[in-house]
C-alpha cells in the first residue's frame, strides 16, 4: 500500500476528522456507484453510502494493510447494502429448475444504452433479482458465496440469475424497439 494512504488511514482511526473528510472525499464517489446498483433509488443509496462510511471508520483498525484498501472498502459496502435489504426484503426461495432462457440481446443495442439507462433497469429489479444479479454479474461471486452471503440455496440463486437476465434483456429489447420507432418518426 502507498504511503501517503497508510498515513491517511492511520490519522483515520486516530479520530482526526480532516483525515476522515479526505478519505471520504478520495472515495465517496465510487462507493456512491456502488451504491446506487444495489439500491432501489438514490435516496436508498444516500442510505447505504452513509451507514457503509459510518462502519468504514468504525473497522478502520480491521483493515490489515494486505490486499487492496479499495477491495476492502468495497467488500464493506456491499456488506452493507446487503445487510439493509437482508433485514427489509426476504429473499424468495425458488426451484432449482425455475431457469429461464431466452434469446441473446444483440451487442448493438447494448451499445446504444447510456450507463444511466442500465442502471435504471437495474434499480428497477425486484430486490431479490437486484442483488444476486449485482453480485454475480458485477462483483464476479460464484452461485455459492452468493448462496451462503444471502442464505439462499445455490439454485435459487442461479434461478434469481436468471430471471434478472431475462427481464433487463426484454426491458432492453423493449426499448431499443421504442428507439427505432423514435428515430423512424423523426427521419419521416
Amino acid at each position: 500500500m502507498e504511503e501517503k494512504l497508510q498515513r491517511l488511514i492511520s490519522e483515520c482511526i486516530k479520530g482526526n476528522q480532516l483525515a476522515q473528510r479526505h478519505l471520504y472525499d478520495k472515495y465517496v464517489s465510487v462507493m456512491f456507484g456502488i451504491c446506487l446498483r444495489y439500491a432501489k433509488d438514490a435516496d436508498s443509496a444516500k442510505d447505504i453510502l452513509q451507514d457503509a462510511f459510518i462502519k468504514v471508520f468504525s473497522k478502520l483498525k480491521q483493515y490489515n494493510g494486505h490486499g487492496s484498501f479499495e477491495g476492502w472498502l468495497r467488500r464493506v459496502f456491499i456488506n452493507t447494502a446487503l445487510e439493509k435489504f437482508r433485514n427489509k426484503t426476504p429473499i424468495l426461495s425458488l426451484d432449482d429448475k425455475a431457469e429461464l432462457t431466452i434469446g441473446e440481446v444483440p451487442e448493438n443495442i447494448i451499445s446504444e444504452l447510456s450507463a444511466g439507462e442500465l442502471l435504471e433497469m437495474i434499480q428497477d429489479l425486484s430486490p431479490q433479482y437486484r442483488l444476486v444479479f449485482n453480485l454475480y454479474a458485477i462483483e464476479g461471486y460464484s452461485h455459492k458465496e452468493i448462496a451462503e452471503s444471502l442464505g439462499i440455496s445455490e439454485g435459487t440463486s442461479k434461478s434469481n440469475l436468471s430471471r434478472a437476465r431475462s427481464i433487463l434483456q426484454k426491458r432492453i429489447i423493449s426499448l431499443s424497439a421504442m428507439e427505432g420507432r423514435r428515430k423512424k418518426v423523426n427521419e419521416g
